[in-house]
């Protein structure tokens, strides 16, 4: 999904389309809310702005 406003208007007019008729303003803005999520992560990963399973644990405390 671009960035640009018209595209942003259109997928969430795809995503409302895509919803039951009795879906509340909660579960839309969830819904929003993921996606935007997903493409925030996305833009991420492009960037290289990621860390390696390792280092998370590592810096969580977990077991590896």
């Amino acid at each position: 999904m671009s960035t640009s406003a018209h595209s942003v208007k259109q997928s969430a007019h795809q995503i409302i389309d895509q919803l039951p008729d009795e879906v509340s303003w909660k579960d839309l803005i969830y819904e929003l809310s993921v996606i935007q999520d997903i493409e925030e992560g996305l833009q991420d990963s492009m960037a290289g702005r990621v860390s390696d399973n390792e280092t998370v644990r590592k810096e969580f405390g977990l077991s590896e």
